[in-house]
């Protein structure tokens, strides 16, 4: 027994944190595309058309598969089958796969009206609905990997510092989450609003490549403990007789309905972060993700941190249940009208990152504890299969949410996006320029002046009812057009298209300024749902603790087993 543990390349402190690496390195790409939209959200909606509901349909697609075709599940059974390496080749490419579907949809530009009907949803964008059909196959590939590596790290590290290599996990692949918020906003503003997913499509290759990596040092380990192809025997192979073991046991229906639940309430949060700061903190657009990029920034750090307590110390549950208050805390402060401070909103952004470090890195260590490894594949899945129905229903909730408290803004937006891009077609269509730098002139010109008003403007804006629409986009129409038309044409290029923005941009603001449209949104009801979605995270928390008493899953034990010595 002693000769095999030295032969498993797993006690190689080297080997075994290197598979960590390699692995984590998969999942990387994801969490950057996961963020990737949502921080340029104001562009979609002033260079695309999109608004909030369109947003929200959007990001709800991530888990239409995986919910509605139970992917998820299907993938837990492939898993559990098929063993970490293939499962996690295949999800990688489907992550390439979406990420590509979702490129092109965004990129290309559809004729106007261009719809769709889908049941349930109704009539929708078929920009949208492309790109949020891309978003949905790549969600498949990204929940399957996210279990594979769950998977993958418990094979290593059992016994070992599972805790800590979770959470290290975690850090590296929030890494692309903070990525996705510091970079989206540069790389839109500087290039074009689909860049930030072509540097998706860039990442996803490097993700495909290091799973292959990974896959050749676990043969390695197979070898070294005399397996192959990551085999079972007959008492250990997983039937479909065990999922009624899994959704019968009470603890695993506690931590999964708080998975589903915490995550609802920061996942989504991180979506809307940036569009949060702008409109209730009045903060840069370009610095808005400097404040959310907080969040993920702070878990890189304290993940690790706090599993390392896990697998020294236990106390997985109250850990937990810790996790849980501040979250409430967090949601609750951000909900209050009157404080509109950014430099309130900054320092809760840090408090929640310690929540988001607390409670994941008790909560998937403590999985193996409650559920028998043979099962873990499709436990894992059954989990994120709930997750994934909080992932879709809370973004829709909160799009529509969004839109119906604030039913002027993006119709208004519509207003000075059409007005606008009528007057800077028309007024450079006969100089030098390139179709591409005339889109790209009206992009920034509109983002200039609706991020302009949303920053520096403090006046109560008109009702919709009260405004004549079409005398408000012909006077936007006018002043730009007669602004850019007083600009000569002939010279560089370069700096031709830079004095355009900013007559443009100026001569919109002056007139939506007048009008007072309203182009900010009201995020309280949005902040109302995560202070609720909070407050039965800590209801179930409890009940956890108070199953693990009963149980004695050993949740407040700690993760790393006494080695122990044999005597000669």
């Amino acid at each position: 027994m002693t000769e095999k543990i030295k032969q498993s390349l797993r006690e190689s402190k080297s080997a075994r944190w290197t598979a960590l690496v390699l692995a984590s390195l998969s999942i990387f790409g994801a969490y950057y595309f996961n963020y990737a939209l949502s921080s340029v959200k104001p562009m979609l909606e002033s260079i695309l058309g999109w608004n909030s509901e369109d947003f929200g349909t959007y990001t709800s697609a991530y888990a239409w598969f995986n919910v509605f075709l139970f992917m998820l599940i299907f993938s837990g059974f492939i898993l559990d089958k098929l063993g970490v390496r293939k499962t996690g080749l295949g999800a990688t490419i489907i992550m390439f796969l979406g990420t590509a579907l979702n490129y092109w949809a965004v990129k290309h530009q559809f004729a106007e009206g261009s719809v769709v009907h889908i049941p349930l949803l109704g009539d929708m964008k078929m920009q949208v609905f492309l790109s949020s059909l891309g978003f949905a196959v790549f969600g498949v590939g990204t929940e399957a990997i996210g279990i594979t590596i769950s998977k993958a790290v418990v094979r290593w590290f059992k016994g070992k510092e599972m805790a800590l290599a979770m959470g290290m996990q975690m850090a590296i692949a929030r890494l692309g989450t903070a990525l996705a918020i510091g970079i989206s906003i540069p790389l839109a503003t500087k290039f074009t609003v689909t860049a930030p997913i072509l540097f998706a499509l860039i990442v996803m290759v490097l993700g495909v490549v290091s799973f292959i990596m990974f896959s050749i040092l676990d043969i390695k380990l197979d070898k070294s403990e005399g397996t192959h192809n990551e085999e079972k025997s007959g008492d250990d192979e997983f039937k479909i007789k065990d999922i009624v073991l899994i959704i019968s046991n009470r603890g695993f229906w506690y931590i999964a309905i708080l998975c589903v639940l915490f995550y609802s309430a920061v996942f989504p949060f991180l979506f809307y972060a940036n569009d949060l700061m702008v409109n209730k903190y009045n903060v840069d657009p370009n610095l808005a993700g400097t404040i959310t990029m907080l969040l993920p920034f702070g878990t890189i750090i304290l993940t690790p941190f706090f599993g390392g307590i896990y697998d020294k110390l236990g106390k997985g549950a109250s850990i937990m249940i810790i996790g849980a208050l501040i979250l409430i805390l967090v949601h609750g402060v951000l909900a209050i009208p009157a404080l509109n401070l950014w430099w309130i909103a900054a320092i809760m952004v840090i408090v929640l990152g310690i929540a988001f470090s607390l409670v994941p890195s008790a909560m998937w260590p403590s999985v193996p504890k409650i559920i028998p490894e043979k099962q873990l594949g499709t436990a894992y899945a059954v989990i994120f299969w709930i997750q994934n129905i909080g992932l879709m229903l809370i973004p829709l909730l909160l799009g529509n949410v969004l839109n119906s408290t604030n039913p002027d803004v993006s119709p208004n937006k519509i207003i000075v996006k059409e007005s606008v891009e009528k007057a800077v077609k028309e007024s450079l269509a006969q100089g030098q320029f390139t179709d591409k730098e005339i889109n790209k002139a009206i992009e920034k010109t509109t983002g200039t002046a609706v991020d302009s008003i949303v920053q520096y403007t403090e006046y109560e804006p008109i009702a919709k009812e009260n405004i004549d629409g079409e005398n408000v986009k012909k006077e936007i129409y006018n002043e730009v057009s007669k602004s850019i038309n007083a600009i000569d044409l002939s010279g560089d290029k370069k700096n031709i298209l830079k004095t355009v923005i900013q007559a443009g941009s100026r001569s919109a603001f002056d007139v939506i300024q007048k009008e007072k449209l309203n182009l900010r949104y009201n995020y309280f009801y949005d902040m109302l749902i995560f202070l609720t979605l909070s407050i039965l995270a800590l209801f179930f928390a409890f009940m956890l603790k108070v199953e693990d008493k009963k149980k004695g899953y050993g949740l407040e034990l700690p993760n790393i087993e006494k080695e122990i010595v044999a005597e000669d």
